[in-house]
């Protein structure tokens, strides 16, 4: 797992053929807005995140968020113990994000 700042997120982000973003916020923050193209996956369902996470594919690249920064980089940690290549989490989060949402 990486810890990644905005800029160093994006631009990664912007140069990597096989990223995927993920969103792990409850749907009420999901409501307020996301960073475009990115799924959703609410840490906060316990096994089901688990589970849901069991679905992608592991050899894709991880660009994760949440609000804060917090929740994200524990979803890169259980990521990474199932078997995930690259997670890498958006330090900061929402709440410190200053591109597009949608």
């Amino acid at each position: 797992m990486e810890e990644l700042t905005q800029a160093e997120w994006v631009e990664q982000l912007e140069n990597d053929t096989n990223a995927v973003i993920l969103d792990v916020r409850t749907d009420t923050e999901v409501a307020d807005g996301k960073i475009p193209n990115s799924i959703q996956i609410d840490i906060y369902k316990g096994q089901d995140f688990v589970d849901e996470l069991e679905k992608l594919d592991k050899t894709k690249n991880y660009y994760v968020y949440c609000r804060s920064g917090n929740r994200s980089g524990q979803a890169c940690k259980i990521m990474i113990h199932l078997g995930f290549e690259n997670a890498y989490n958006l330090l900061g989060g929402m709440l410190q994000w200053e591109g597009d949402i949608e």
